[in-house]
């Protein structure tokens, strides 16, 4: 056989439009939970999901805690970085730390300034989860190449918005139920997640007849697992959040994963880059590690000598909340596509960095 002439030598694949690969980005962004949830919820083995506090411990030092700090070594990176976001790097972790010790002082008299904390924090996570679903299940259906149409965005997002109001009545319907009786709305925003669903999905099939084919499913995915989430939070109550968390936090390390390997691409060879990639993933077990489990128990065992046994056992909640609430805006922070910045941290692995989803 002649060999080939230069041009007819087949040009090299174009990289998958993923964040990671779309298998693992689909598995990430809440194929995973769905694999254990819903056999689970069909099954009516809701027990399951109650875990060990000595399991949650390890659970969270491993994938939750990670999701922390990869967050705010998007924000601590560098000086430049610092400067860029002033009130997500100095201004609002300050004001979280006058906050947390100013609660735990005075705890030793009342709980209202924590239970104040605690309450911010899950009310922000209904829009941190609902934001987050509704980020992915765009930028995926732009990398793949059909962005929801206005119309289309508007039904998908509306649906997310739901399921926000729902979450922030469940919280608290279960947390201040002794004080104020919500059931009936409850009960509404309940009966009203049938309509967000009938929504969402037909934000996705107005999408499907204008492109002529389904989104990928890795733009269904979050959209579907958000309400599996809240499902399994309805029928066991504050012990599957647990559970939520893990799955919220494994659907969101790959992007800051992909920023970072993306980062450094641009400078480093490619055995510069899985070095510093190793020594990243290293690092933010090894640091979570530490903070998941050294950080409350230290600081409990100081506050209690300093305060009394009352304030040491809250310190753990303050320190929960300010991480809770610290990430939220963090991320709402950080993760801006209309910045060109981020577009080519985030896509820089294409061959063209895509504009805002």
């Amino acid at each position: 056989m002649p060999p080939r002439s230069p041009g007819a030598v087949a040009a090299a694949p174009a990289p998958p439009a993923a964040i990671i690969s779309p298998f693992v980005d689909t598995l990430c962004t809440g194929g995973l939970s769905l694999l254990v949830l819903v056999p689970l919820l069909v099954a009516g083995r809701s027990d399951a999901l109650i875990l060990s506090p000595g399991v949650q411990a390890w659970i969270g030092a491993l994938v939750n805690m990670p999701h922390f700090l990869a967050s705010y070594r998007m924000v601590y990176r560098t000086k430049d970085s610092i400067r860029a976001h002033p009130w997500a790097a100095i201004y609002i972790p300050t004001l979280l730390v006058v906050c947390c010790i100013a609660s735990v002082v005075a705890s030793r008299w009342t709980d209202i300034p924590v239970s104040a904390l605690l309450t911010i924090s899950s009310t922000y996570l209904a829009w941190h989860y609902t934001g987050q679903a509704w980020g992915m299940t765009a930028t995926f259906t732009f990398l793949d190449g059909n962005p929801f149409a206005p119309r289309e965005r508007r039904l998908v997002r509306g649906s997310l918005i739901i399921l926000m109001a729902w979450h922030v009545v469940w919280f608290y319907h279960l947390g201040y139920e002794q004080y104020v009786d919500i059931t009936p709305l409850y009960q509404g925003l309940t009966a009203l997640t049938a309509v967000a669903l009938v929504m969402g999905l037909a934000g996705f099939a107005f999408h499907k007849q204008r492109t002529g084919r389904i989104g990928p499913l890795r733009a269904w995915i979050p959209w579907i697992a958000i309400f599996v989430w809240y499902a399994a939070m309805a029928r066991v109550g504050l012990p599957a959040l647990f559970i939520v968390q893990i799955a919220h936090a494994l659907q969101y390390l790959i992007f800051p994963v992909r920023v970072e390997v993306n980062r450094t691409q641009r400078t480093s060879s490619r055995d510069a880059v899985v070095t510093h990639m190793a020594v990243y993933l290293f690092a933010l077990l090894a640091g979570s590690i530490v903070a998941a489990i050294l950080l409350p128990l230290g600081v409990m065992a100081v506050v209690t000598s300093w305060l009394g046994s009352r304030p040491g056992q809250v310190v753990g909640f303050a320190i929960s909340a300010f991480f809770n609430i610290h990430h939220y805006f963090t991320d709402g922070v950080v993760w801006k596509l209309r910045n060109p910045a981020v577009r080519e941290d985030l896509f820089g692995h294409l061959k063209r960095a895509p504009a805002r989803p």
